[in-house]
């Protein structure tokens, strides 16, 4: 992310957190659910800046769990446009993106502000990253789709992200499980079409 100056990306889950306090941290986007108490464990950190949003993990409206909204992501877009903005300001960073169990919003947060921050980058190569960085990775579909509208992607990043779910769907079949019981077939079926019968 040599764009706006930051050197070290970290994804991780709540539970994570207290191993992250002494990694030089500089900046925090954390995002939760909107009825979640903030983790106390920030007081810990050394000083850093931090971003906090609030939207659930879904990708179909439920009953007092709406999904993810394009607002939602041009929230993540605007953290983004600051990080750029103030890149003048500092030499290095660690930028930590967390959600409740670092495997779908936090992810898809960290792929939208690659996209936005390495325009020209190809998207496979963004999730190839994502996948080296967390290997649980299963990014929020609906979040990736506003992402890929709001960055002019064409389609791209949506297209790369079922790709990314057909090599997860290959690597571990329990993704398929995990999905299904958190009924977000629909993203399963996106990988499932792209794997070789």
């Amino acid at each position: 992310m040599k764009p706006i100056a930051i050197s070290r990306l970290t994804i991780c889950g709540i539970d994570e957190l207290p191993t992250h306090r002494s990694h030089g941290v500089t900046h925090v986007l954390s995002v939760l659910d909107p009825e979640r108490e903030d983790p106390t464990i920030f007081a810990n950190f050394d000083p850093h800046e931090r971003t906090i949003l609030r939207f659930h993990d879904v990708i179909e409206d439920k009953e007092g769990r709406p999904a993810p909204t394009k607002a939602d992501v041009e929230a993540i877009l605007a953290y983004g446009e600051t990080l750029i903005g103030s890149r003048a300001d500092r030499r290095d960073g660690h930028l930590l993106v967390h959600c409740h169990m670092g495997v779908s919003r936090s992810t898809a947060a960290m792929i939208t502000l690659m996209a936005q921050c390495e325009p020209d980058r190809d998207e496979d190569s963004i999730f190839t990253t994502i996948r080296e960085m967390r290997p649980i990775a299963w990014p929020n579909s609906v979040m990736i789709a506003f992402a890929d509208e709001l960055l002019g992607r064409e389609g791209r990043l949506t297209a790369a992200l079922h790709r990314h779910y057909a090599i997860q769907l290959e690597r571990d079949a329990m993704f398929e499980r995990w999905m299904t019981e958190l009924e977000r077939q629909r993203e399963v079926g996106f990988g499932k079409g792209l794997q070789k019968t």
